[in-house]
């Protein structure tokens, strides 16, 4: 066992952590006050049940052994039993690493789809939705691209589909699925005629700000080495964003006569989906070009949703599923064996154009399967359980509603504890 790769990927693995709670800070601030958490609660509770069905079989069906392409073998790691003996001959670090690594980007995956469903779902059909599109749609799919499945298998003239960190499996795949139950949801009332500020950007920044940080380790961790493709994966996670930042902002301000907070939180972010996929096999101004189309490409995805008419809250598919496809395509165009020495070249460095179209291939695939999948979970839970808040609840606040709580208590000077948001539920309603 290499103690130096496996203490890397251990701290990759609480790095990839935090920016659960990250997430939980960006999508949270950009809510409404009366809702926020109720998305915290979102974020988290998506971490705490596919923590958990990653144990039981997620793990198994994303790297077991397969017979064929599409998923692993749902015994091979059934509760982690066999994860748990020490590192084979030969091997790096144990099997249980890679357990822990694979599942903060399972927890945080499913957590992203989130965003775009903020105000209005219930929560128990959120848990619902969230246990089964991981063990439908991300498991499986992580086998395609990771685990031996037909997109690592896919091999067209010599070029096979380059995914170093999730472009596919992880934002193409969230953001297809966020669109798609988005639309089966419905508009949150009044929107988009009713303004729906964020309720706290300071909330917002720090968000996306934990978010890169923890980035460095989804990026440079999935080397699965403490070598000079972590090294490279990790500057080009830093000038990749910071492009996408600045070409964000230089959109804001010729569109809107302003360059905004959220503008810049939200270029951070789209800098990172994109660069995600390509980050080890691109040069650093490969990298600085992604994030400059991605940056700008995404800020104008996300006014798409006006035109077309579909509430995407928090912009998770202008935002995941664009800039997925953006890193993604751009390998085509601008993968380097410079970078990833002995790898794939893409056309702008003599490669061939088989390149472009196996990851055309690979994000299409992704982008269908996630989407019908998504839409038909969404809709047998719209017709059994319900999905939709109640437009009581909904314009009171989903917090009290669902949680009994409410974010902020200003000038009450009750206790708090562990029963403090039932004593306000209950208040509430001897008032009433």
């Amino acid at each position: 066992m290499d103690s130096g790769v496996t203490a890397w990927l251990l701290t990759s693995s609480a790095l990839v952590f935090l920016m659960i709670p990250g997430l939980a800070f960006f999508y949270g601030g950009m809510n409404r006050s009366k809702s926020v958490l109720n998305m915290l609660m979102m974020v988290m509770g998506a971490l705490f049940i596919v923590g958990i069905l990653w144990a039981l079989y997620g793990y198994s069906m994303a790297y077991g052994s397969s017979a064929g392409y599409f998923v692993g073998s749902f015994t091979d790691y059934f509760g982690l039993e066999a994860a748990l003996a020490p590192p084979a001959e030969g091997d790096a670090f144990p099997v249980m690493v890679d357990v822990v690594f694979q599942a903060m980007f399972a927890c945080l995956t499913v957590g992203l789809i989130a965003g775009a469903l903020a105000d209005r779902m219930k929560f128990g059909a959120w848990i619902i939705f969230a246990a089964i599109w991981a063990s439908l749609v991300y498991f499986p799919v992580a086998h395609w691209v990771w685990g031996g499945g037909w997109i690592g298998q896919l091999n067209i003239g010599g070029a096979e589909v380059i995914d170093f960190a999730g472009g596919t499996a992880v934002h193409i795949n969230a953001g297809a699925a966020a669109l798609a139950v988005c639309i089966i949801l419905g508009k949150r009332l009044g929107w988009p005629k009713t303004p729906m500020r964020p309720h706290n950007l300071t909330m917002v920044m720090l968000g996306a700000g934990l978010l890169w940080f923890g980035w460095f380790g989804f990026n440079a961790g999935s080397a699965y080495a403490a070598d000079n493709t972590a090294a490279i994966a990790a500057t080009n996670t830093l000038v990749a964003t910071c492009g996408a930042g600045i070409a964000w902002l230089v959109v804001e301000k010729l569109r809107d006569g302003k360059a905004t907070s959220l503008g810049a939180a939200s270029g951070i972010v789209a800098g990172l989906v994109a660069i995600t996929p390509a980050c080890a096999n691109v040069t650093p101004l490969g990298a600085i070009l992604i994030g400059i189309i991605a940056g700008a490409v995404c800020a104008w995805a996300v006014t798409i949703k006006y035109k077309l008419g579909y509430d995407d809250s928090f912009d998770v598919v202008g935002i995941h599923l664009v800039g997925g496809i953006v890193g993604t395509l751009a390998l085509g165009f601008l993968a380097s064996d410079l970078a990833a020495e002995g790898g794939q070249n893409g056309l702008l460095y003599g490669g061939s154009i088989n390149l472009l179209i196996v990851q055309i291939i690979a994000a299409a695939g992704v982008l269908v399967y996630s989407f019908i999948l998504a839409g038909i979970i969404a809709l047998v839970l719209k017709s059994t359980m319900g999905i939709r808040e109640d437009e009581e609840d909904e314009v009171g606040g989903i917090d009290l509603a669902e949680h009994a709580e409410t974010a902020y208590e200003l000038g009450d000077s009750g206790g708090g504890g562990a029963f403090a948001g039932v004593g306000h539920a209950a208040r509430a309603k001897e008032v009433e």
